[in-house]
């Protein structure tokens, strides 16, 4: 048997009233602490990204394809969809679907209200499943017929304002060219809820009934909706978009541009990269914590166990086995401290994603809960890499053993 590894677990059997059993419980309760930090803190960051992006590329996909002059405008040129051009947009590698889109600003009106909202038309090649799993009431427009329905889809938020409900009609108002106003009348199929209030004045219908909004022709659209392999690729797919439409002889194509969803709402993904700092900031700090108390831990252990020291050392042992006795002390700590870290993080993560007890303002954080995204892989290498960080960095105090002299240990009383 490792005789370091036998006598630190024989030495670590400390009663309550022994000082270095208070010692260890304490740091064992601070690296918890830090560790259940570490991994809720991290769980909500990441979850933050994925919900928001999520929900972004439902509403917007993950890259598009406009007109250059109305990257940032509601309201765009239109394109001109033909079957080349979009035959080319899904040559490009890790394109899986092109979807054309047009889009409408204009107000939905009752006789209690009216709220703004930008009306997106769509056809039947559209991804229904976003809007489908989020659906609240009704069920999703008809699209893409041979008879043209003038069906919506609205928000659950908007409908409140409006108070309308699914299979209500409602009068909407549009600006066209000339800037005389234009009235048409819809039934809303139903709504949806994203928890997203700031995106959800999109409001979908049939393609065919934006573009005669917009007194386009059949071919006119806004743009397309770019279905991807990896959304994590977006960039790259764009710009692999612009190089294929750089390059391409279609008169189509000129003065349209692919951009990724990152790029055409950059606000939201900075603010998204801006929690990075927050979650470094907090691992250093939750770091620091434990590797203070366990610091402080060691050195009692070490000092209350001075007279073993000195009895080892004139019994012929190595300062460097010796420091290996009190490091392996400062394993245990750390890994009971992990284990119920692990525990207390997993229950609150598990808590928050059962039941949602933690809300938050939408106008404020864009969500209505707060989201947690839980992974295996990250998981396991915040425990690892902390406790890593936390024993090398204890190699500092445990040097101590080096400094104690036999001939005075031995006398220690």
């Amino acid at each position: 048997m490792n005789l370091e590894f036998f006598i630190a677990r024989r030495t670590a059997r400390a009663t309550l009233e022994n000082r270095s059993g208070v010692m260890a419980r304490i740091a064992v309760v601070a690296v918890a602490v830090s560790v259940a930090a570490m991994l809720v803190s991290l769980a909500v960051m990441l979850g933050f990204r994925r919900e928001v992006t999520a929900r972004m590329i439902g509403f917007a996909a993950p890259v598009e394809v406009i007109d250059a002059a109305g990257v940032y405008a509601a309201e765009s040129r239109p394109v001109v969809a033909t079957a080349q051009l979009g035959a080319l947009l899904r040559s490009v590698g890790g394109v899986r679907s092109a979807t054309p889109y047009a889009l409408k600003s204009g107000i939905v009106r009752t006789h209690e209200a009216m709220e703004g909202v930008v009306l997106k038309g769509v056809d039947g090649g559209y991804d229904w499943s976003f809007f489908a799993d989020r659906l609240t009431e009704g069920r999703l427009p008809r699209v893409g017929d041979s008879v043209r329905t003038k069906e919506l889809l609205l928000s659950a938020s908007t409908a409140r304002l409006l108070d309308v409900h699914a299979g209500d009609k409602v009068e909407m108002l549009f600006v066209t060219g000339d800037e005389r106003p234009r009235r048409d009348r819809f039934k809303v199929s139903g709504l949806y809820s994203t928890g997203m209030e700031e995106l959800e004045r999109t409001a979908l219908t049939d393609l065919r009934d934006v573009q005669r909004l917009s007194g386009w022709p059949p071919a006119g659209i806004s743009g397309y909706d770019l279905s991807i392999d990896d959304v994590r690729q977006a960039g790259a797919v764009a710009d692999a978009v612009n190089e294929a439409l750089l390059h391409t002889e279609l008169p189509e194509a000129d003065g349209i541009v692919a951009v990724s969803v990152g790029e055409r709402y950059p606000a939201i993904f900075d603010w998204l990269k801006a929690h990075n700092v927050n979650a470094a900031v907090i691992i250093a700090v939750m770091v620091a914590v434990a590797f203070f108390n366990m610091a402080s831990a060691l050195l009692i252990l070490v000092l209350e166990r001075t007279r073993m020291i000195g009895l080892l050392k004139a019994m012929g042992m190595e300062s460097r086995r010796i420091r290996r006795i009190f490091l392996y002390r400062a394993a245990f700590i750390v890994g009971r401290g992990l284990l119920w870290g692990n525990v207390a993080a997993g229950a609150l993560c598990w808590i928050q994603m059962r039941y949602h007890p933690l809300e938050l303002d939408p106008s404020g954080y864009m969500l209505s809960e707060v989201p947690v995204a839980v992974g295996a892989g990250w998981w396991l290498t915040v425990d690892v890499a902390a406790a890593a960080a936390i024993l090398a960095l204890l190699l500092l105090p445990a040097t101590l053993v080096a400094r104690i002299r036999p001939d005075e240990a031995i006398k220690t009383d």
